[in-house]
């Protein structure tokens, strides 16, 4: 492991309400939750943090879900939660870890490497007693700079040819984070209008598998559990799952065995299930 991407409770709570800490809620839930990450944060936050809006801060040229926006902006959208340059910044979210790695892979993929996810999440940090707040934030706007480092971000060019080279000595892997029944097509997609199955040559991992409790499981354990999908983590990999969310539990594991550029597929299946030139697979890989 090269380095660490998770902090404690403890370590935030001695620097809550620093001058040079953010905190970040990046609370989001599935569709057919019937949940709001931006109520359920005016109910009840960490004291200082603002709502980061995975739907909101999103490209809104296209119909793909929480697609990432251009650098202008977000860069404009930090600013206005106040995150600015030379900030550390620590992403939760109220699961303990679902949707807080998407954020923690959006700040890198923008070029930030000073930001980390809070280990155990908002479930953790309430268990100990620790001090909540409500109401809306109201940051103090900061200047953000940022560009975006392609290298984090695989494009669906990227997945065509790794999916015609799968198999080949050296080529990326595709893992998919979706549950087996859905990579394996036996479940109706959650979005209408995707078609159900995988995207040919790729791997299968749950998302679910790499946590315990809420929280990213052992190094030993994040490798057994990716070799035990067929994973080779010598060679690089491309992460994906139904529209980039759980794809970024993946990267994160990744990047906790030391592979730091783990690609996300932004459009994940929702833009290769929707697209019916697109080939598929089905059934056991």
């Amino acid at each position: 492991m090269t380095e660490t991407h998770l902090v404690s409770t403890d370590w935030l709570g001695e620097r809550l309400g620093a001058p040079g800490i953010a905190v970040v809620d990046a609370s989001w839930h599935m569709p057919d939750a019937n949940r709001s990450g931006a109520q359920e944060f005016r109910a009840r936050h960490i004291p200082g943090a603002v709502f980061f809006d995975i739907d909101a801060i999103a490209d809104k040229s296209t119909d793909l879900p929480h697609m990432l926006p251009d650098p202008v902006a977000f860069s404009s959208a930090m600013r206005k939660l106040g995150i600015g340059d030379g900030m550390s910044i620590v992403v939760y979210d109220s699961h303990g870890l679902f949707s807080a790695p998407r954020v923690w892979w959006t700040f890198r993929a923008f070029g930030k490497r000073d930001v980390f996810i809070l280990d155990g999440g908002l479930p953790k940090w309430l268990a100990e007693g620790r001090a909540t707040a409500e109401g809306e934030a109201l940051p103090q706007p900061r200047h953000f700079t940022c560009r975006l480092d392609h290298a984090f971000v695989a494009a669906r060019d990227d997945v065509k040819t790794a999916s015609a080279r799968a198999g080949e000595t050296g080529a990326p892997q595709i893992v998919d984070a979706r549950s087996a029944a859905r990579f394996r097509g036996e479940e109706a997609e959650p979005r209408a209008g995707v078609r159900s199955g995988r995207i040919p040559g790729s791997f299968n991992l749950h998302w679910e598998a790499l946590l315990s409790d809420g929280r990213l499981k052992p190094p030993h354990e994040l490798a057994a559990a990716f070799e035990g999908a067929g994973v080779d983590l010598a060679r690089p990999v491309i992460t994906t799952c139904g529209s980039g969310v759980t794809a970024a539990i993946l990267s994160l594991a990744l990047a906790t065995l030391g592979r730091e550029t783990a690609p996300v597929y932004d459009g994940s299946w929702c833009d290769w299930g929707g697209c019916p030139d697109l080939p598929l697979a089905t059934g056991p890989a």
